[in-house]
Formats: structure tokens, sequence, C-alpha cells
């Protein structure tokens, strides 16, 4: 994180090439290894002093969410610089209308499903006669496995 903490300075310090001071305000967001990138695209989209300006008019235990929001925002808008993360928003709307249309249709197919009569059913087996040759293989079934293990008692 920041020089705070015995390593190195902030990733938006490093970014910015300037001494990372106590009590700096990107310091407890931007570590010096991922943060560096993060900070690097909301630099180039907010700037650092609109950032800083920001995050000190928003009370400390929603400065997280402030900062999440400012990078993913920032990141978006770099991967697209026409929609940035409208074009994201755009994209799942277009999901949810398809995926709303995909269940009307099924939910329409399964009630034709089940207004349709049922198809009759196969008559039964027919029992068969014991063969001499299953009754064998009964009586060694019975002679090799232990009946009683079937039944409760």
């Amino acid at each position: 994180m920041s020089s705070n903490n015995g390593g190195g300075p902030c990733g938006a310090c490093k970014f910015l090439r300037r001494k990372c001071v106590k009590g700096c305000i990107f310091a407890p967001y931007f570590d010096s290894d991922q943060g560096t990138a993060h900070f690097a695209a909301v630099h180039k989209v907010f700037g650092a002093s609109n950032a800083s300006k920001l995050l000190l008019r928003i009370p400390a235990h929603k400065r997280l969410d402030a900062v999440v929001t400012l990078c993913y925002e920032a990141l978006a808008r770099v991967r697209d610089p026409v929609y940035g993360c409208v074009g994201h928003i755009f994209t799942l709307q277009q999901q949810v209308v398809n995926l709303q249309a995909e269940l009307a249709y099924i939910q329409a197919r399964l009630s034709t499903l089940h207004h349709l009569p049922l198809p009759p059913l196969p008559p039964p087996p027919q029992p068969q006669c014991p063969s001499p040759a299953n009754l064998q293989s009964s009586s060694d079934f019975a002679s090799t496995s232990n009946i009683s293990t079937y039944f409760e008692y």
C-alpha cells in the first residue's frame, strides 16, 4: 500500500512518480501492484485531482465503494471510449430481454404439453413360466447368496 506500511509508494503515487506521504488519500485503495494499473485508468478518465477531491468529499466508510466504482467506470471507459460501462449495461439488458423471451416460449410450450392427452400406457409384460434353466439359476442364486440380508426382522 503506502510507505506507511514499510513498502514503497501506493499505486497512485507510484504512477504519478511522487512520494507517498502519510495520509495519502489513495494509499488505502491502490496498492503498489495492481493499484498502479487501476489508478492509471482512473487518472486517464477522471484525473488525479478530481478523484482526490471526490474521495475527500465522501465519508471514509463509503470510500472503498467509491474507489471500486471509479475503477470500474474508468476501466470500462478505457475499453470502450464511446459507451463505457453503459455499453455493458446495454448488453446485459439485451440478455435479459432475450432470456425473458426464451422463458415465455418455454412456458407456452410447457403449457401446451400439459393440455395434451397422455399416450396410452403399454400393456404390462406377461409373466413367463419358469423354464428348467431358470429354475436351476434361481436355485444357484439361493445357494450362493445370503437371502436373510434382503429381509428386515
